[in-house]
């Protein structure tokens, strides 16, 4: 019997603990943008490593990752 009324004593000594909690910080924020749309991946012409099209370096059709690599041109 002891048990028991310990365990409603518990049980309302949590409830009243998560009553008084601060709000949840996410909670009151608007919710978040959403995401950006997907971009195109293209392969550097020399080493094949696919890099998103906004981080290409282009030289005519060919894209390259980096400037060592656009320098050295196509494998």
């Amino acid at each position: 019997m002891k048990y028991l009324v310990l365990l409603v004593v518990l049980a309302i000594a949590i409830g009243i603990w998560r009553s008084r909690r601060a709000p949840d910080a996410n909670a009151s924020k608007t919710p978040a943008p959403p995401l950006a749309l997907p971009q195109n991946m293209l392969a550097c012409a020399h080493c094949g490593v696919h890099i998103p099209q906004a981080d290409a370096l282009m030289v005519g059709e060919q894209a390259y990752c980096c400037t060592e690599h656009r320098r050295l041109g196509p494998v």
